[in-house]
């Protein structure tokens, strides 16, 4: 080849081997089982939040939907946080926020509990002794007739 670099054509079939034992193994399967289960486990906690914990939260504080919280920043009075995106106003929604947040909380509250539960339970799998192997039972035999 000239003026530039020829590599070996073995090389691209060891690297989809590579690849292909990467893809295989299973720790690969656990995580993309992993991340869908949280992106779910995402869809069910913001519907939590959004339809569950906030309507009351938003009832006790006289009507108020967290969702349409804003601060409009051009000065301009809208009477929605769609009304002021649609006319381009620059907006913060941080009533949208706060919900974020509440999410937050609460997937942190969930996954702290998983990994506590995991780790107990690896705790009680290595606080079980195994039983005593065959040679230390009869050095314990022959122990406790030397002690005779």
């Amino acid at each position: 080849m000239r003026g530039g670099y020829s590599y070996p054509k073995h090389i691209p079939m060891k690297i989809a081997q590579e690849f292909r034992e990467f893809i295989s193994r299973g720790s690969v399967v656990d995580l993309a089982v992993g991340v869908i289960i949280g992106a779910a486990f995402g869809k069910i906690v913001t519907s939590l939040v959004q339809d569950i914990i906030m309507p009351p939260i938003g009832a006790l504080m006289k009507g108020i939907n967290f969702n349409s919280l804003f601060i409009c920043l051009n000065g301009v009075t809208y009477d929605s946080l769609d009304a002021a995106k649609k006319a381009g106003a620059p907006v913060i929604g941080y009533g949208a926020f706060i919900n974020t947040a509440i999410e937050f909380v609460i997937v942190a509250a969930c996954v702290f509990a998983i990994v506590k539960a995991v780790n107990k339970i690896k705790r009680v799998e290595f606080s079980v002794t195994p039983p005593p192997t065959k040679s230390e039972v009869l050095l314990e035999e022959i122990r406790d007739l030397l002690k005779k």
